[in-house]
């Protein structure tokens, strides 16, 4: 871990004013899509910017994963591990994160809140069972 990332005080309403605010968002590469979603979610219960360098900076998820591989990170699971602990999924709580299945098979990233991950979907937020989670990372 490069960093100590400790989430504050006002964590749980943050982190629940920003899926409000975020709910109906659908997935678009470089301006919202999994991995920002999450940096997203660690902002809100940190203040910590982990997203400040990337929003923008491509359009596609191939082009996304380009710029990250060209910064030495193979996968999604890689990129939350440089500040992040990786938990079992099923020992994941609420504001942590959690790698799941998502659309077309691919790897994707989603907040924990209760028996819930939430994860980007066309439309918006969707959920997932907490079972569903491949990996877990503790915020």
């Amino acid at each position: 871990m490069t960093q100590v990332i400790k989430r504050h005080r006002e964590w749980r309403s943050n982190l629940c004013a920003y899926l409000a605010t975020i709910c109906r968002d659908g997935f678009r590469p470089g301006t919202h899509d999994c991995a920002l979603f999450a940096a997203g979610a660690v902002k809100a219960m940190t203040d910590v910017d982990l997203a400040s360098g990337y929003v923008g900076q491509y359009r596609s998820i191939s082009e996304g994963m380009a710029i990250l591989r060209a910064e030495g990170v193979r996968d999604l699971a890689s990129l939350v591990l440089r500040h992040f602990e990786e938990i079992p999924p099923l020992k994941a709580g609420a504001g942590d994160l959690a790698l799941v299945v998502g659309a077309g098979g691919a790897d994707a990233l989603g907040v924990v809140q209760g028996p819930s991950i939430f994860v980007l979907q066309s439309h918006g937020l969707g959920r997932v069972s907490l079972e569903e989670g491949m990996r877990g990372f503790r915020v």
